[in-house]
Parts: C-alpha cells; structure tokens; sequence
C-alpha cells in the first residue's frame, strides 16, 4: 500500500477505525507527525484531538542512547531504561537532572501548541494514540503506559506503519492495535511514505485549534 503523504495514511486509519464514529472518542497524537494523521481520523469520527508528549532521556555522552522517556501530564510519567542507566554508569542524581531538562522542554511545547488549554480528560473514554507511524516503539510504549494511567475505557493505538517485533510488543500496552502494514524488514519510517516533510510547529496549532472540545477539568 504505502502512503502518499501523512494525510493519505490517517484517511485509511480513519477508514478502518469508522466503527468508534460519535463514541466517547479522544485522539492523541504524538507530534509533530503524529498530528496530520489525527486531524483526518477526527474528521471522520467527529472526536477532538490533544497531544501526547513525549521526551526521551538521553545518556549524557550519548544523547541518543536512550536510558528512559518522560511524558507530560498532571502527574508526569518517567520509563526508566535501567540497563541502559546501569551500563553507563548513571547516577540517580544525573538521571534525574536529565529527566527534569526535558520535563521543562515537554512543558515549553504544550505551551507552544496549547497555550493555556486544559488537557482533555481522556478517563471512561475511548483513547485513541496516534503517530506516523512506530520503529523502535519506546516513544509509543512511554504515551501508552501514561495514557493508561488516566484510566480511559479503552485504550488503542492507531499508526500507519511499524515493524513486526514492535507492533507485537504493543499489543501488551493498549486493548488494541491497528497498524495498517507491518513489515519483517523495517527501515526508517519515511521510506513508507512518498511525502514525509517535517511538519511545522503552525501546522500543529492550527489542526489542534480545528479539532478542539469545551474545556472542562482534565482526568
């Protein structure tokens, strides 16, 4: 199948997702990519979209070397790596100092894209998260597991595009996944889809300023 562009791949999510249409539905996407996909499946289902954020904690020498995620919400949540923290040698103390570095840079990006609008209360509701597509799935189990603490109905992940090992992995995170081709030889994510232009942070605000709902007190 592949995709011609980010929206061409949450048309076909949308299509498969069609059952969930004007249920207790909230969609939340991983930005910046995740978001164009989202705003063509809440079109279709009639549901407001919010974000998932989501940081990872680097090794200091080694930044991209992940020894854990963060992800933003009232009560943020830490994953830790611990053999990652372990083989490098990461004091509690240095860990700490990293994971609070990107909790500032998580806060700074709500801020960006949300202004001051509540989060959406995802409890009792059917919980959609969203992206691109998966690789690794560390950024994807992190927004699973927070999502999951805040107690929705149900729990689903949606993406176009991810590796057999990661998306059977997922399957132990959310009630259900739907990922519409999965592959044995996976490379970068990009490769799936014709267009795969970096989106833009102006992009990502006006799709959430389209696909808002009331305020009311988050859960």
């Amino acid at each position: 199948m592949n995709f011609k562009n980010r929206s061409d791949a949450g048309r076909k999510l949308a299509a498969r997702l069609a059952q969930y249409k004007d249920q207790q539905v909230v969609l939340l996407a991983l930005p910046r990519g995740g978001v164009p996909v989202a705003a063509e499946v809440a079109a279709v289902l009639g549901a407001p979209i919010d974000l998932v954020l989501v940081r990872k904690i680097g090794v200091p020498s080694q930044p991209e070397l992940a020894m854990g995620a963060i992800v933003d919400g009232d009560s943020p949540i830490t994953v830790r790596n611990e053999d990652v923290i372990r083989l490098a040698g990461v004091d509690e103390r240095t860990f700490r100092a990293v994971r609070d570095r990107e909790f500032a840079e998580l806060e700074r990006r709500r801020r960006l894209y949300l202004g001051g609008r509540n989060r959406i209360g995802v409890k009792d509701r059917i919980a959609i998260v969203i992206d691109d597509g998966v690789a690794t799935g560390a950024t994807t189990r992190a927004a699973l597991r927070a999502i999951r603490m805040r107690q929705p109905n149900k729990l689903i992940l949606a993406v176009p595009v991810g590796p057999t090992d990661t998306i059977e992995a997922m399957r132990e995170e959310a009630d259900e996944v739907l990922c519409l081709e999965i592959y044995e030889e996976f490379n970068a994510i990009g490769t799936f889809y014709g267009d795969f232009r970096q989106i833009t942070d102006q992009e990502v605000i006006d799709i959430l300023t389209r696909f808002t709902e009331p305020e009311r007190p988050a859960t």
